[in-house]
Order: structure tokens, then sequence, then C-alpha cells
């Protein structure tokens, strides 16, 4: 569970931006980062077998999904209006050359946190997000810690 959630979140969120055409916000970006550090601890797990580091990795693993988790419940009660966020959620030039980058400022989407581009049933992917993460990472901790 704690491999598969962060890699269907961020395949869903990859896959969106790159084939769907949907533009992340800043604030979708701050939902990624947790998930992929849970990817790099869960990976990490694996790798050390069942040595003494796996269980407390995949419960910073849990931490990591909850906290991205967290995150989209924050961007999506932004996005709903319940509350006003704190960013200015403009999109960010890529490298290159001076005159490439001054094209690409010109020409990239503004993409703002407090509207949705996408949503189903009128839930936005970053309320996905917490529906998916929050109870994912407390099911994790529930399994890592109850006895063996």
């Amino acid at each position: 569970m704690a491999l598969f959630v962060p890699a269907l979140a961020l395949g869903g969120a990859l896959g969106s931006q790159y084939w769907g055409g949907l533009y992340p916000c800043e604030m979708c970006h701050w939902q990624r980062w947790p998930h992929y550090d849970a990817l790099a601890m869960t990976v990490l797990a694996f790798l050390t077998g069942t040595g003494r580091f796996t269980r407390p990795l995949v419960l910073l693993a849990g931490l990591a999904i909850f906290v991205s988790g967290a995150i989209g419940l924050f961007h999506a009660g932004v996005e709903y209006h319940w509350w006003e966020g704190f960013t200015t959620c403009t999109t960010l030039a890529r490298g290159g050359p001076s005159t490439d980058v001054l094209a690409q400022i010109l020409a990239a989407p503004l993409v703002r946190c407090d509207q949705a581009q996408w949503t189903l049933f009128g839930i936005s992917l970053a309320g996905f997000n917490a529906l998916l993460s929050i109870p994912a990472a407390i099911a994790i901790w529930v399994l890592c810690l109850k006895s063996r």
C-alpha cells in the first residue's frame, strides 16, 4: 500500500499533466513532493528486506502520504473558497537560453490554485488526493503497528 498509493497518485498527476493537458499550480507541486519521498522510502524499505529499518521506513512513508493528503485537503479548501490560500500560484519557466526562458515565461499558462481545472462529481484532483492519501496513510500506520 505504501508503494501503490504514491505511485497511483503520481501516475495520475503526471498523466493528467503530460497527456491530459492539465497544468499543475504551485500547490499541486507541493502535493507531489511527499509522494516522491514516500516512494523513495518504500523502495528503500523493500531493499532492506526484513531488517530493523523496514518498519520505520514504511511508517515514515505513511507520514509522507498523510502530509500530501493534508496539503491536498488544504488545496481543495482553497479551490472551494472555504479559505484563502497563501501563494501566488504562478507557473515557472524551464531552463534554457535566456531568449527561450523569456518566451517560455510569456507562453506559460497561468494556473490559479483557487480554481479547479478538473472535477468529477464536484471533487477536484486535490480533493481526490486527500480522499485517497489520508485514509491510506492511516491504514498503513494501523497495519504497521499491529502486532505480528
